[in-house]
């Protein structure tokens, strides 16, 4: 009877990974670049609308979902819908969702988000940190695992409101 349980314990695992990782397929990920392929990813330290700077390497031990966009930006626009499915999605999880905007100041994402939030905006007035990831165009996202690898990317807009974005950065725990 034991092996029977382990064996059953063993399969459903493996079954659960499969799905998961079949989850981050059918959101057709495209190359990691090769200077983010096996490397921690950079790190950077933005402040949030509150005025409260937050660093990627704290959110080291969760899954996070790294969005580079910019109000200005047509496909940036018609994506951020599908973001805000997934914050709401994520709250109360230990997954992370930071959207780090290009945008020259907050009053810009400010009149963007009049009803306010819940995707955790960060400011890049630089505008460099996109750079460190290699992001040539917007929007471009990146799912870290905990260890804060990058594991996925995607170029160009998604929607991220089906449930296999979930599963898939679930799977990065």
């Amino acid at each position: 009877m034991g092996f029977v349980t382990v064996r059953f314990f063993a399969g459903a695992t493996s079954t659960l990974s499969n799905a998961r990782e079949n989850a981050c397929r059918s959101l057709t990920p495209d190359p990691i670049p090769a200077a983010l392929q096996n490397v921690e990813a950079p790190n950077f330290e933005l402040p949030d609308a509150q005025g409260r700077m937050v660093s990627l390497h704290a959110q080291k031990g969760h899954p996070v979902a790294v969005n580079f966009w910019a109000t200005w930006c047509p496909p940036c626009v018609e994506e951020v819908p599908s973001l805000e499915s997934m914050a709401l999605t994520l709250e109360g999880t230990d997954m992370r969702l930071l959207a780090v905007s290009v945008d020259d100041d907050w009053d810009a994402i400010r009149r963007f988000f009049v009803k306010g939030t819940k995707i955790g905006v960060l400011l890049d007035k630089s505008h460099t940190i996109p750079k460190t990831f290699g992001t040539t165009q917007y929007p471009e996202t990146y799912f870290l695992d905990g260890e804060g690898h990058v594991r996925y990317y995607f170029a160009n807009l998604r929607n991220w409101s089906k449930p296999e974005a979930v599963a898939c950065l679930e799977s990065l725990r």
